[in-house]
């Protein structure tokens, strides 16, 4: 059976009766482009499942989408470390359905008010609107950033403090083109190269050097 995200249902219901009723009336040749629009709901909030890869120690991909950004970074408004961040784009062809790293308990959820630039620039990722989690997890806090687009206007996420995340667990959506940032602590060994293709919940991203804390 096929799953949707259930915040695509609105979207998907409301252009359904509207293409039901149009094709009643003026006709169905007028309900072509609802029909097409109606099935693009449909494709862009679909929630498949995933298998989360087996490994020790690993942190999986929150999200569908091209790796735009691996650097390292000095991340000072929640980890106040050194950090290894990554950043995914995903386009509107992408699952927009975002999903834990790894496992951990929910320490934070922050919602910035901000701009819609193009979600690939790199500004974007802090002037635009987002939402900030942080992960507790046994190798330190982890920081996803789920970042609104131009044509995204709102990130959602569904956990709150206190939330014990497993990996690989959705959490979240960010509707239509955005862009996820995630940053890991700086020893990561990471496993994917710019322009790769990724999978939430499926595609390695980068592998804990240190032990568990």
């Amino acid at each position: 059976m096929i799953r949707f995200a259930p915040e695509g249902y609105p979207f998907i219901i409301i252009s359904g009766l509207i293409s039901v009723t149009v094709a009643v009336w003026p006709g169905p040749l007028y309900a072509v482009v609802p029909i097409i629009t109606t099935a693009f709901m449909l494709y862009f909030f679909r929630d498949p499942e995933r298998v989360v890869p087996d490994g020790k120690d690993i942190f999986v991909s929150p999200a569908d989408g091209k790796i735009i950004v691996i650097r390292d970074v000095q991340e000072d408004r929640h980890l106040h470390v050194a950090a290894k961040q990554i950043s995914i784009f995903m386009s509107p062809l992408n699952v927009h359905v975002n999903r834990a790293p790894c496992d951990g308990k929910v320490k934070s959820v922050r919602h910035n008010a901000g701009r819609f630039l193009a979600a690939y620039k790199d500004e974007a990722s802090i002037r635009n609107e987002n939402i900030e989690m942080v992960l507790e997890s046994v190798y330190g806090d982890i920081l996803v950033r789920q970042v609104a687009g131009f044509v995204a206007r709102r990130a959602v996420c569904r956990v709150k403090e206190g939330y014990q995340l497993m990996q690989g667990e959705r959490y979240g959506i960010i509707k239509f083109s955005s862009r996820l940032d995630v940053y890991l602590p700086k020893d990561a060994m990471i496993k994917v190269k710019l322009g790769d293709s990724v999978r939430a919940g499926e595609t390695l991203l980068a592998q804990a050097h240190s032990e568990p804390k």
